[in-house]
């Protein structure tokens, strides 16, 4: 069976073509078709352990439990230790994993967008290890629940990439990324394994409704990543096998919806933790660990974070601020790890200013009655830079084409934002912008190359 496989920051989705070609994608979770990307182990020596009892090709298998060894012992002597039964269910993949985070935040690991961190420069083999186990669970849970929904057994599929997993070296990041990634489809159980640059995936799934011949800016707003697409399609060119001469110029780079999220939450939410506050000699008080805090994005700021030496600047803080109280509710939240769970109010927060003016985010899960107004023009406001990235990005894709284009497609649940969609007509001018399907076009366009390639 051949698959479209959207592994996304946000989230994962798998379509197939139905029998009318027309493209469904499968539910993965309790009759939903998105999955979030996110995972929690009752300990991050578990996560190996699932993937290992998972993996079904004897020879990829074997290899597999010589490879990570050290880890599976670890992983029993943990069970051991912290009287975990065998049987016990002790990796949770999607909803379940936010679940779990937040009933047990201080217990147990939790990784929310994993695919953020498939580039990031400075991995150590073990830390590139860890982020293949963690890949690969997640593919093996979405494999499975897609081929329970269809009924087959699933081999060839399309995985969309980002045009550039990192903004540094992005060469180098790229090939690491796509390695981490190719490695887990195979450990998850894929024969053939392909990739698609997200825009273009999302480029041919709208190229489907065209009538007549255009030339299309498509932009995708992704959680991790903005990606930019120059595109010639339409009737005269959406039956070709060979694209490559209608994909006229390209961009894209590491800034999405996670740090639209990010922004909000160190400028309007770390403040009720101190950020704002100042020490006693009257100086602003350091920053550094309230941005480490919320940017959960990246690997070096959540290491800062929960290192020792952050634990000994909280102290002095909490000594030299004259807000203490402040202080004292930031180390709270680090100690129970709730960095990730105030992240996410930022981000149900930008959802919910897509369609109010302004809204009262609940904080009650770090202190009783705690809440914070936030207006969409705070907002607007906060996301200026990265906003900024995004309509530069835009500019960049058409440059390199050399034509403006006819339309602009814009995708990615970012997208949804009117400040995002502002942003982009006032960069723009007067060209008619389209919304395509927010979550699911990405999905839908690998599902449509998938089968044009492996059939």
């Amino acid at each position: 069976m051949i698959t479209g496989f959207d592994y996304g920051t946000s989230n994962c989705a798998m379509g197939v073509i139905q029998a009318d070609s027309s493209v469904k994608l499968l539910p993965l979770e309790q009759g939903r078709v998105f999955m979030p990307s996110a995972l929690y182990a009752l300990d991050r020596d578990l996560v190996c352990e699932q993937v290992a009892l998972n993996i079904t090709d004897v020879a990829v298998k074997q290899d597999f439990l010589r490879e990570r060894s050290g880890q599976l012992n670890r992983a029993q002597r943990v069970r051991r230790e912290e009287g975990f039964d065998s049987q016990e269910q002790s990796l949770f993949v999607g909803h379940e994993g936010f679940e779990q985070y937040m009933a047990w935040p201080g217990e147990g690991y939790f990784v929310k967008s994993p695919k953020s961190f498939l580039g990031a420069s400075g991995l150590r083999p073990a830390a590139v290890h860890f982020f293949e186990d963690i890949v690969t669970a997640m593919m093996q849970a979405v494999k499975a629940r897609a081929e329970a929904a269809a009924g087959d057994v699933i081999n060839h599929t399309v995985i969309g990439r980002p045009v550039n997993f990192q903004g540094l070296e992005s060469a180098q990041s790229n090939k690491q990324a796509t390695d981490i990634l190719t490695m887990a489809a195979k450990r998850a159980g894929f024969k053939s394994v392909e990739f698609l640059y997200e825009p273009i995936a999302a480029g041919l799934n709208f190229e489907q409704t065209l009538t007549t011949n255009k030339t299309v800016l498509v932009v995708d707003v992704g959680g991790g990543t903005t990606d930019c697409a120059m595109v010639r399609m339409g009737p005269n060119h959406k039956g070709n096998d060979e694209r490559v001469q209608d994909f006229i110029g390209h961009s894209g780079e590491r800034v999405g919806g996670n740090d639209l999220d990010i922004q909000l939450a160190g400028k309007h939410l770390m403040p009720l933790f101190g950020m704002s506050s100042k020490l006693k000699s009257g100086i602003n008080v350091p920053t550094k660990a309230f941005w480490d805090a919320v940017s959960t994005n990246d690997v070096g700021a959540q290491a800062n974070f929960i290192d020792k030496s952050t634990g000994f600047h909280l102290d002095q803080l909490l000594r030299d601020c004259i807000e203490p109280d402040l202080i004292q509710r930031f180390i709270a939240l680090r100690k129970e790890k709730q960095n990730h769970h105030l992240v996410r109010s930022a981000e149900q927060t930008k959802i919910a200013l897509s369609d109010q003016l302004s809204t009262s985010v609940d904080l009650g899960y770090i202190e009783a009655q705690l809440e914070c107004l936030i207006s969409r023009e705070q907002f607007a406001h906060a996301i200026q830079r990265p906003v900024h990235k995004m309509t530069s990005l835009m500019s960049e894709a058409i440059k390199q084409a050399g034509v403006k284009p006819d339309l602009i497609y814009v995708t990615g649940g970012s997208a949804q934002s009117p400040v995002i969609r502002q942003a982009i007509e006032q960069k723009l001018g007067n060209i008619e912008v389209l919304d395509g399907d927010h979550f699911g076009s990405v999905a839908a366009g690998l599902t449509v190359w998938a089968q044009r390639i492996f059939t």
